[in-house]
């Protein structure tokens, strides 16, 4: 087992707590476990929220050093679960989220997402996300675009020049600092994806900014079929049709994808150009997927939980009726 070490919090630095949800994450803790205790920042909390796992996934971190919290399964919520996360950590300055599947790539991976709220306009970091080994040139090409070796921090005055690229923000991997982000209510409930994107929009809207930290490394990819990207991207313009607010403030994602279509052309052609025609049917289904998300609507209630990627956000009854949406003692 690996168990995290504590290190003094004055010695540390500014007191955080980590924060990951899982669900039958067995799979992931050979790399991810060695890779946590491994960091020269150590939390001053580890918190782990688990959704009914079923393969030892909570035994395995609380033998790691974890405060573990069971919830439901039916009532996660992707933006409410991560917020309510927040009443476990303590008084503490930052917050870091993971997802069980990102494994930071060096030692110092915590310690440089941390390092750009010594600017105290920072109010949220993410780092970059760079391809597991074996990854497809499609996937390879998605953490290049979205996660570039620059580092760059983004106030409002950007989203006039980057649009909405100046909210994007992932929660594989990122921090938040508690005071700015209990300011703009958290991440919000009830939404089906897109929870990280969600308050780093109403942070910048507030004044604040977001940094890109491109030193703080992790590796996170994933091989979706053309199947889930569809799904993924339903999933997506689903999240866009209740968000008109962020779209009027960032705008209209529509530019950054065809920028990322032209790029990973190119790509493919210099790389894998037997990828080319799997690129062209990916992109017909996110662009499918994504109107139909938009015009959700529309659809019959059945038909959106059959495509969705998320399809216990589309659960009949929400509400005390499936059970507790709170987090329980650990268990």
């Amino acid at each position: 087992m690996h168990a995290l070490s504590r290190l003094p919090s004055e010695a540390a630095g500014p007191r955080f707590a980590l924060i990951i949800p899982t669900l039958n994450a067995g799979g992931d803790l050979p790399a991810l476990l060695p890779a946590l205790a491994a960091q020269t920042r150590q939390p001053d909390r580890f918190v782990v929220v688990d959704s009914d796992s079923e393969d030892g996934t909570r035994e395995r971190f609380r033998a790691a050093g974890a405060e573990v919290q069971r919830i439901n399964r039916a009532t996660f919520d992707h933006g409410g679960t991560r917020t309510r996360a927040l009443e476990c950590i303590g008084d503490v300055d930052f917050a870091i989220y993971m997802t069980q599947d990102a494994y930071p790539a060096a030692p110092d991976a915590f310690e440089k997402l941390l390092r750009p709220f010594d600017d105290e306009a920072v109010a949220v970091t993410y780092g970059r996300q760079l391809p597991k080994a074996g990854a497809t040139p499609a996937e390879a090409f998605a953490r290049h675009f979205n996660y570039p070796s620059t580092s760059e921090v983004r106030s409002l005055d950007d989203a006039r020049v980057r649009g909405f690229r100046a909210c994007f923000c992932s929660n594989s991997f990122a921090a938040y600092r508690l005071r700015d982000l209990r300011a703009v209510g958290a991440f919000p409930s009830s939404v089906i994806s897109g929870e990280d994107t969600l308050a780093t929009a109403a942070l910048i809207a507030a004044g604040r900014s977001s940094a890109y930290a491109a030193d703080a490394l992790v590796y996170h990819s994933h091989r979706y079929t053309p199947g889930e990207e569809f799904s993924r991207y339903f999933d997506i313009g689903v999240m866009h049709a209740g968000a008109s607010g962020m779209l009027q403030t960032f705008g209209e994602p529509t530019g950054e994808g065809v920028k990322y279509l032209l790029g990973e052309l190119r790509y493919l052609l210099s790389h894998h150009p037997l990828g080319i025609p799997e690129c062209l049917l990916r992109t017909a289904c996110k662009y499918t997927g994504y109107k139909l998300g938009r015009r959700h609507r529309l659809l019959p209630h059945r038909l959106k939980r059959a495509i969705s990627l998320n399809s216990g956000y589309w659960r009949e009854i929400v509400g005390p009726a499936d059970g507790d949406a709170g987090l329980r003692p650990p268990q």
